[in-house]
């Protein structure tokens, strides 16, 4: 009863899952951040449809954080919403752009979602059976970081 949402059919060594879901916690929260910070700061002819985009995605980041710290509180973690370590457990960087240059606002947040794509598969590849129930989880959020990547591309006219 002490183990939590951890049963026997969970093979995995959860405290490095929870390690790692604290990583995608930081990132999610960078990417919140930087997101944020690139729609308010959008300038230029076409900064309201990307300045919408910006926002939509997001508050689609910090629902994953929200997901990924709500799995570590069900696996007997605690999450960590450090602010002090957030950017160095990020596996993104937090950017702001010079200019406020809508082009490259739209490139930066794209190279952050293809480095977010290729972690979070990682991430998945590790899990394997060993963690049915987190493996959904990463699962759902990566279908939506591909939706991210999408869209950007789409608004880069890619």
């Amino acid at each position: 009863m002490d183990a939590g949402a951890v049963t026997s059919g969970n093979t995995i060594d959860v405290k490095r899952l929870i390690d790692v879901l604290n990583e995608v916690v930081a990132t999610e929260v960078v990417c919140y951040l930087r997101y944020t910070q690139h729609a308010i700061a959008a300038t230029g002819i076409d900064r309201a449809q990307v300045a919408a985009e910006f926002t939509e995605h997001a508050a689609e980041e910090l629902q994953h954080g929200k997901w990924a710290a709500e799995r570590v509180s069900q696996l007997g973690g605690e999450p960590d919403f450090d602010p002090t370590t957030l950017a160095q457990r990020s596996h993104t960087e937090y950017v702001t752009v010079e200019d406020a240059d809508l082009n490259r606002m739209l490139q930066e947040n794209l190279v952050a979602e293809r480095i977010v794509i290729t972690s979070y598969q990682e991430i998945i590849r590790w899990i394997g059976d060993a963690d049915p129930t987190t493996r959904r989880l990463m699962e759902k959020i990566l279908e939506q970081e591909e939706e991210h990547a999408d869209d950007l591309n789409d608004l880069l006219g890619n």
